[in-house]
């Protein structure tokens, strides 16, 4: 159900599409990534104890972003870090994706509504290299629902 999108066993994204429901806490991500993603499902009354974040010293090299889909519809398009397009993804409202290694592009199917969570403090230009993409008739899409 969760996705990873992959290249030369290079992580380039987690999916976790809005059907995902399981009960507990899942981690998506292994620890040494500088951005965790995971999912929690707990019943009424469970109670997560109170506690703070100690400080830590992290070193980061790469911003990674999740994107949360409140409202329509986006797809994505992977690239590898040769800038050499991959393949395609589509999500919808209520989809989350971590984009972790390589390229990515967007173009907007459906009018967006999302989120992004990214490491800080953002540089402006300095922090991305920009890049041809490809066009919509290129796309090799897969929707999450025919997964």
């Amino acid at each position: 159900m969760i996705e990873q999108i992959t290249y030369h066993n290079q992580l380039l994204a987690i999916i976790v599409p809005k059907k995902f429901d399981q009960p507990g806490i899942h981690f998506f991500t292994p620890d040494e990534l500088s951005q965790q993603l995971a999912y929690m499902r707990h019943p009424v009354g469970k109670v997560i104890q109170p506690h703070i974040h100690n400080p830590v010293l992290r070193e980061v090299q790469y911003t990674q972003e999740v994107l949360f889909i409140k409202r329509g519809k986006l797809r994505v398009d992977f690239y590898n870090d040769q800038q050499q397009y991959l393949e395609s993804r589509v999500l919808e409202a209520g989809d989350v994706i971590l984009l972790v290694t390589g390229g990515h592009g967007f173009e907007v199917l459906e009018e967006i509504e999302m989120l992004e969570v990214k490491q800080g403090p953002y540089i402006g230009e300095q922090d991305k290299t920009r890049f041809s993409g490809i066009t919509s008739e290129q796309a090799k899409t897969v929707e999450l629902s025919q997964l």
